[in-house]
């Protein structure tokens, strides 16, 4: 008799769990961003190099459930999603925690400082970020209900609509990032230059949480599509 792994027990069900497991990992990982800027701006290094530990490992842990999403994902006719998808979504999904791992690495290495005139502004583009991730979370939680339903009908009207808020919270992250790049630009002269190049690539990196969380939402929208 063959044993299965708890993992390949899930998988015997649907691959839809999986993905939902991963993404609700990436998204623990990813909202660790609010108070770990919180703690820079008030210089708090001891609480940041705390938070950007925690961001760490549950990058780590993210990278952990797709590895293992890979290796025992089946190759089967019969699964209600391609398998060429499930990967691509996955590994979209686990770009996420990539990017926030970068960008608690970066900031705790260099002791980094947010200037006062973007303190705010800082706090408000970083939420709106993880409210990209969040929505992503979302959307990824409906896929079981997609494929209970056959991809038919009212749910993916309710799926498409949770895609086209996400694409507005991207939307707004970006708004948010034009402001605070326009802000830096205005004090650019009286910081060091290497700290100004560091804060527009961190800037520029936070954002990208939002960019990838609503690729995930393009992957998906494929999906409906078929």
């Amino acid at each position: 008799m063959v044993r299965r792994s708890p993992i390949s027990n899930v998988f015997a069900g649907s691959p839809v769990k999986p993905l939902q497991d991963h993404i609700e990992k990436v998204h623990d990982c990813v909202k660790k961003l609010v108070p770990f800027f919180k703690a820079v701006i008030e210089k708090n290094y001891d609480q940041v190099a705390v938070l950007q530990n925690q961001i760490h490992k549950l990058e780590v842990e993210a990278d952990d459930l797709k590895h293992e999403l890979r290796l025992h994902l089946p190759n089967s006719l019969f699964m209600p999603m391609p398998r060429e998808r499930i990967l691509d979504i996955v590994t979209i999904q686990d770009q996420i925690a990539n990017k926030a791992k970068y960008v608690a690495t970066v900031v705790n290495g260099r002791k980094m400082v947010i200037p006062d005139v973007i303190a705010e502004l800082m706090v408000a583009y970083v939420e709106c970020c993880v409210a990209a991730s969040r929505q992503a979370k979302r959307v990824v939680n409906e896929l079981d209900e997609l494929v209970e339903v056959g991809f038919r009908g009212r749910e993916v009207s309710s799926v498409e609509e949770m895609i086209n808020d996400l694409d507005n919270i991207e939307y707004e992250a970006d708004k948010l990032e034009q402001q605070i790049n326009s802000a830096l630009f205005a004090i650019e002269k009286e910081l060091d230059p290497i700290d100004a190049m560091f804060l527009y690539q961190i800037v520029h990196a936070v954002g990208e949480v939002a960019d990838i969380a609503q690729r995930v939402g393009a992957r998906l929208e494929l999906l409906l599509a078929r």
